[in-house]
């Protein structure tokens, strides 16, 4: 197969709900003749899954693809909205927050945001690693494409991406002027502006620009009883800035900043049961009303700049180098208990600070070898303070009683990896995939958690923990697969790959009361073993991806709370870690679209997952068959219909409605049966009418049947806290929209 087949091959696959939506399937793209014969013959979607560009059905690799139009179609707002379109992701705002993002890939993730903590799913935005998760839900504007990798991506991706990978990816710099702006209200007030301009600078197409503005406003779905003020409202400024110096068609040098302010108020939460503390503040019938007696503050700024350098010397090379710094800084207040008392309240405060070096080089000569090499180093400081208030108010003022105290301190990360991924055609059908990734990643924590004296935190009467220490990790994640390209419309693969996230050190411990909880946990790893195929039938009019895995997932690291004796005799408790051994992992997906006729458009996707824990040592115990993962549900699916026609006077309209089903969740490790959320489906529709090339307006709703869904919870039990948060309501919502 020679280069330029592989580049511009015409197999494709185009989806409207959780595949790849392919230019000529969406007006927003390329508009269809009015017979429909382009609905048919979908042109080729590039991605990037394995660090080179490949058409998607090339890559033998479970990925998701998201162009802007079908993004727009789905009515994403931000990659949460991603989690019914890709099968077996799970991905949410983090309890309290409204843009810390908690991600899982076929039952891996980590749903812990403090520092110490890695999540167990990569987000990168471009080709740069996002560290923490606050500020990580990413809002969708002037985006290129969304590619979504399931399953552990250690070879190329390596840090944290055990569970797999959500990549953001912007728009390419334009050669002409380009831009658009866009309005939408809707529901609760909401008030949504979006714009972006780019094109050359100075009238030469060697330098160019875009920059890119997000003003996106909504009012509280509830009420902060207490004092009137707004529950789980919505407040964030963005600013994306990219500039190109394109001096010659073998050199380049990219920059791209990006800011953004949220400063929406704190999510609200449903008491899910009377609190025996606070017997004057039974439950409230809305999911959203609070009478949280704490400041209405949940603020994150998030900054990052990054240069990228692309040289390509000849045909068969290509370099490039991305240098990129990062940073945030998030102040969250949570009231655990949702009441006017101060039973648990927390305040804490989040900083991080990252710097990473990425040089890859790809290789393709036309021949039967390709692959990509590359070199990755990553420097990265996260931490903070987080100031607890626990108090029992039927019990007598001592020292124990209101408990103050704190976790503070930082966890200083460096990690470098080594990595390569090769292809090799054995014959003109079969290749096969070789990949590796060396990783050596040190962890240095810096801990000092205290009791205090009173509310102002300056005063300690006792340590819980005071710790300086360092540990290491080595890894050597291996990727092997095979494909065989059965028809030029059939492909089917084999794959065995290893995902790794390090371990480290708990920061919340209680050496003083609990000795070990001063020791690091362990790294987690996951052996992955799929087959698949990606399929195109009845001339393309069918696509069909298949895939089937069984994981091995080992030392799996878990946020508990454990619980111990105060001086005074009394219990309190900490956020402790612990590796919970080794689990098993089955699952099957199945993601399609059909094209009955040129107007009809049938799409989803269907999912199925077995996880279950094998060995669960507790007290010396192995207690594993009474514990589930968490964010795990066995089944889980999306069906679309979509109806689209061409307009006499040039333009077009998409009508659309959607089902999403995902069967029951137990979203936290306590196991909570109150938290568990049951099976339930979710019903979305949307309109769009393009005018003309210019104008286009759309009318969309969610969550029409307004279903009651929690998402995660909090059970303390020592406070009588047991809450609950919930999915957004129904929304409407409308948008105009002007091109140029």
């Amino acid at each position: 197969m020679t280069r330029a087949i592989r580049k511009h091959s015409t197999l494709s696959l185009a989806v409207a709900l959780g595949l790849t939506a392919a230019p000529g399937l969406h007006a927003q793209e390329a508009a269809a003749p009015a017979d429909g014969t382009a609905a048919t013959t979908l042109d080729s979607i590039t991605v990037t899954a394995r660090k080179r560009e490949e058409t998607l059905q090339e890559v033998p690799v479970a990925v998701t693809a998201f162009t802007p139009a079908l993004l727009d179609k789905l009515n994403v707002q931000d990659i949460g909205d991603l989690d019914a379109q890709v099968p077996n992701l799970t991905i949410y705002a983090a309890r309290g927050s409204s843009s810390t993002a908690t991600a899982y890939i076929r039952g891996i993730g980590q749903a812990d945001p403090l520092w110490g903590v890695d999540p167990g799913v990569g987000i990168y935005l471009d080709d740069v690693y996002i560290a923490r998760p606050q500020g990580a839900l990413l809002d969708v504007f002037d985006v290129g494409r969304i590619e979504v990798l399931r399953g552990p991506q250690g070879t190329l991706y390596g840090k944290n991406t055990i569970g797999g990978a959500i990549k953001y990816i912007s728009r390419e710099l334009p050669k002409q002027v380009h831009g658009f702006g866009q309005i939408t209200v809707g529901s609760y007030n909401q008030l949504d502006a979006k714009a972006a301009i780019g094109g050359p600078i100075g009238g030469s197409e060697a330098l160019r620009g875009r920059l890119s503005v997000a003003s996106l406003n909504r009012d509280g779905f509830g009420e902060n009883l207490s004092n009137g003020q707004e529950v789980s409202d919505k407040e964030i400024n963005a600013v994306r800035v990219q500039l190109g110096a394109f001096a010659t068609e073998a050199f380049d040098v990219q920059f791209a900043a990006d800011w953004l302010d949220d400063q929406s108020g704190v999510r609200g939460a449903k008491l899910l049961a009377p609190n025996p503390l606070a017997p004057a503040y039974p439950p409230l019938d809305d999911r959203y009303d609070i009478r949280s007696g704490m400041p209405n503050v949940n603020d994150t700024t998030m900054k990052g700049a990054s240069a990228t350098v692309n040289w390509r010397p000849n045909e068969n090379w290509a370099f490039k180098y991305v240098v990129a710094k990062r940073e945030s800084d998030t102040e969250t207040n949570i009231d655990f208990d949702e009441t006017p008392l101060p039973l648990v309240d927390v305040l804490a405060y989040y900083s991080d600070e990252q710097v990473s070096h990425e040089l890859q080089a790809n290789f393709d000569a036309g021949g039967r070898a390709r692959g990509v090499m590359g070199l990755y180093f990553f420097d990265g400081e996260a931490g903070g303070q987080v100031r607890n208030h626990f108090e029992n108010p039927f019990l007598p003022p001592s020292l124990t009683n209101p408990l103050y105290g704190d976790t503070q301190g930082k966890v200083l990360t460096k990690s470098v990896a080594l990595y390569a991924d090769w292809t090799f055609d054995l014959t003109d059908r079969l290749k096969l995939d070789v990949g590796a990734r060396y990783t050596d990643e040190d962890k240095h924590a810096i801990a000092l958690n205290r009791f205090y004296t009173n509310g102002d935190f300056t005063t300690a009467w006792a340590t819980a923990a005071n710790f300086d220490r360092t540990v290491s990790f080595e890894n050597v994640s291996p990727k092997i697969s095979l494909d065989y390209q059965i028809t030029p419309d059939i492909m089917v693969y084999g794959l065995a790959s290893r995902g790794f996230k390090s371990g480290g050190f708990n920061i919340r411990a209680n050496t003083t009361a609990v000795p070990r909880s001063g020791e690091p946990f362990d790294d987690e790893s996951v052996d992955s073993y799929e087959i698949g195929s990606k399929m195109a039938l009845l001339d393309q009019r069918l696509f069909l991806n298949l895939s089937l895995f069984h994981n091995v997932y080992k030392d799996i690291q878990l946020s508990v709370f454990t619980s111990y004796t105060l001086p005074d005799g009394s219990q309190s408790f900490f956020g402790d870690f612990t590796n919970a051994g080794k689990g098993t992992v089955d699952g099957a997906e199945v993601e399609f679209q059909f094209l009955p006729t040129p107007n009809w458009v049938l799409s989803g996707n269907l999912a199925w997952l077995d996880a279950k824990y094998d060995e669960f040592i507790s007290g010396g115990v192995n207690i594993a068959d009474t514990q589930k993962f968490t964010n795990a549900p066995e089944f889980s699916g999306a069906l679309n219909l979509e109806y689209r026609t061409d307009l006499a006077n040039g333009g077009n309209l998409s009508a659309r409605v959607g089902y999403s089903y995902q069967s029951e969740v137990w979203p936290t490790t306590d196991l909570s049966p109150l938290i568990r959320q049951g099976a339930y489906g979710l019903v979305n529709a949307g309109v769009t009418w393009r005018y003309d090339d210019r104008w286009s307006f759309s009318l969309q709703g969610s969550n029409l049947a307004d279903k009651e869904y929690r998402t995660t919870g909090y059970n303390i039990a020592a406070y009588g806290v047991l809450t609950g948060f919930y999915g957004a309501p129904r929304q409407y919502m409308l948008s105009a929209r002007y091109e140029f």
